[in-house]
């Protein structure tokens, strides 16, 4: 007999018996094995502790999406024998599968794959896990003509290959998976678009059909109703209908165009931002926006992020368009000598940088080429390192709720433990590091995920992830330790002994891009922004052309309010004026005919709840200032 753990209760079970044996609900997609994601077919160890993994968690619906995922490329495969499947992930909101098939998919193609792989459901399809060697699995894809499958293993290190299969259908994946397609029920396919191999233009253009599934029909439905709502908040679509922002394919794809009230929004933003940091203690600067190469061969980014860099000759001299601003800050930083009563030191900058991205991967102003962020680097003591975290933790979480954001996943990233060769730095620095960033979270009492492996390889990090309006999770603010730039440019200061140390270096961003962060809010609010945020907070309109005058005299009195107000004066219809206005969200509309001009009211609109009826001038204002307070 064996003695197991199964969520903290302990069993006795026969030898031999597998993970599936334990759990009877066919709700359980895939196990924790002392703390390792397996499938159920895996087989009990003496003293082993299990947890059953379900859809209502994240790890669960990834491997739920990867198992559909698989399920669609073996439909494909069934009605397009010709196709060749290339790759098939999970990604945030489903999965998505690329193949390489004569003529791309058709919207009755899609159909016919959605009725196919229910029927596969249906019959309830063994998945199967098998390791083979190097060779043999080179031999199975090639024989299958399955090119794009032979090319990824002969670029993997391993000498044993994991397969899974179900039926006639063999995949390469590392798993895990659902242990039969009869765990994939509610079905849907959305879409499907064209993709380069690898997101690399010079390689062949592929088909993609994404989609999405669910254990019932009632999740996947309210799935679907969301995915509209999604439509009709997309960022893209608004910042056009609301003069926003625009892309123009003559100056270059991924280069965003802010307009006047865009750039208000902007701006907005930036004094919201600038005012919580110099309260907290942080010192702006402004690096330039090229520098020459030799500074990137410092600090280690030639040798890992060349392929992103735009260069340009200067006085026969490689410059560099700067992809970040880390660099610049390390140079103020060594201007001066500085003392442990310096520090901590923090040095902020709203910086623009520009990063090649592959056009394939532009989207929108969620992922562009030219962007804004609002970096920062900690400079510290050991002994500060901890309330350092802590206010980086705080600060970003106050500004976040300040534009209304109130849910937050956090991911702690740590260094894979079996790997330590990897990664730069000390073992001691890295144990400090993640044992402080670990110690923070539990002192604010925020849950976390510990990310094993996940670290970059100069430093562990804290990820929050904003949650919208939508449920949706956008990465935004990073407190991350930096191992490596401090060392590679010789920072140091003078501790109490009179002795010179190295400093500790804590880089973060709080927004991060700032086009990226405009879009979230966009997608968030609807294009609706708080009076606060809002590029026009106010606009009056006269029913006829007769009170235009006095329309204008109220437009007066708001703005000596320093009030963001336009007014409307043209001829057409006050219903016309007032579905403009309703279309461009703003938020207070100001309504003027004889009545109010000749009682010295306004009719009162307000975006989202309609008709609010006449009020005196200075009232209707004084509704407005209240909801124009900066957070």
């Amino acid at each position: 007999m064996l003695r197991v753990t199964v969520e903290g209760k302990e069993r006795s079970v026969e030898d031999g018996k597998l993970i599936a044996d334990l759990f009877e609900d066919r709700s359980v997609l895939a196990a924790r094995l002392n703390g390792r994601l397996v499938d159920l077919s895996a087989p009990l160890e003496d003293g082993a502790e299990v947890e059953p993994v379900r859809f209502d968690t994240e790890e669960g619906r990834d491997l739920y999406w990867h198992s559909a995922s698989h399920l669609m490329a073996q439909a494909v495969k069934q009605l397009f024998p010709e196709a060749r499947v290339a790759i098939g992930p999970a990604v945030p909101e489903g999965f998505y599968y690329d193949f390489e098939v004569p003529k791309p998919f058709t919207e009755q193609d899609l159909a016919r794959i959605e009725k196919r792989m229910k029927k596969l459901s249906q019959q309830r399809v063994r998945v199967e896990h098998r390791w083979l060697g190097r060779e043999e699995a080179l031999e199975l894809f090639r024989s299958r003509g399955e090119n794009y499958k032979v090319e990824l293993i002969e670029n993997l290190p391993d000498e044993r290959i994991s397969v899974y299969q179900q039926g006639d259908f063999v995949d390469l994946c590392r798993g895990p998976h659902v242990a039969d397609t009869g765990r994939i029920k509610a079905i849907k396919l959305l879409s499907v678009a064209g993709a380069y191999w690898h997101g690399d233009e010079k390689n062949p253009m592929l088909s993609r059909i994404y989609g999405v599934a669910f254990p019932s029909q009632e999740q996947l439905d309210e799935h679907l109703a969301r995915l509209e709502e999604a439509k009709r908040r997309d960022h893209r679509k608004l910042g056009v209908a609301l003069d926003l922002f625009s892309f123009h394919e003559e100056a270059g794809a991924g280069l965003m165009f802010w307009h006047p009230k865009g750039a208000v929004l902007w701006r907005m933003i930036e004094q919201y931002w600038v005012k919580e940091h110099l309260a907290a203690g942080y010192q702006l600067i402004r690096t330039p926006q090229i520098a020459r190469g030799h500074l990137w061969e410092t600090s280690g980014h030639y040798a890992h992020y060349r392929e992103n860099m735009y260069t340009l000759m200067v006085d026969e001299e490689e410059y560099v368009l700067k992809p970040m601003n880390c660099p610049g800050h390390m140079l103020i930083y060594k201007t001066r000598v500085h003392s442990y009563r310096d520090l901590p030191l923090r040095l902020t900058e709203w910086g623009t940088v520009h990063r090649y991205e592959r056009s394939g991967t532009l989207h929108g102003a969620m992922r562009v080429r030219g962007f804004t962020q609002d970096d920062a680097h900690i400079f510290c003591t050991a002994e500060q390192v901890e309330s350092v975290v802590r206010e980086v933790v705080e600060l970003s979480l106050k500004i976040l709720r300040g534009f209304g954001f109130e849910e937050f996943r956090i991911d702690l990233s740590v260094r894979d433990p079996n790997h330590a060769e990897k990664y730069f730095g000390t073992d001691e620095q890295w144990q400090m590091a993640e044992g402080v960033l670990h110690k923070v979270l539990q002192d604010i009492g925020l849950p976390f995920h510990r990310a094993e492996g996940e670290a970059v390889f100069y430093g562990p990090k804290i990820d929050i992830k904003l949650v919208d309006a939508l449920g949706r999770e956008w990465q935004c603010p990073t407190c991350q330790f930096d191992f490596n730039l401090g060392e590679r440019f010789n920072l140091r200061y003078t501790g109490e002994d009179g002795q010179h140390h190295g400093v500790f270096l804590v880089h973060r961003t709080v927004l991060g891009a700032i086009e990226r962060f405009v879009g979230i809010l966009t997608e968030h609010y609807g294009g609706a922004f708080p009076t606060w945020l809002a590029p026009v907070q106010a606009r009056v309109m006269a029913v006829t052309d007769a009170q235009n005058d006095y329309a204008r005299q109220v437009y007066d009195r708001l703005q000596q309010r320093n009030l963001r107000v336009e007014i409307d004066a043209r001829s057409d219809k006050i219903g016309y004026k007032i579905a403009e206005a309703e279309r461009m969200k703003v938020p207070w509309m100001l309504i003027v005919g004889a009545r109010e001009a000749e009682a010295g009211t306004v009719s009162v609109r307000r975006h989202g709840r309609g008709d609010l009826g006449p009020q005196p001038v200075e009232r209707a204002m004084e509704s407005i200032l209240e909801e124009v307070a900066v957070p």
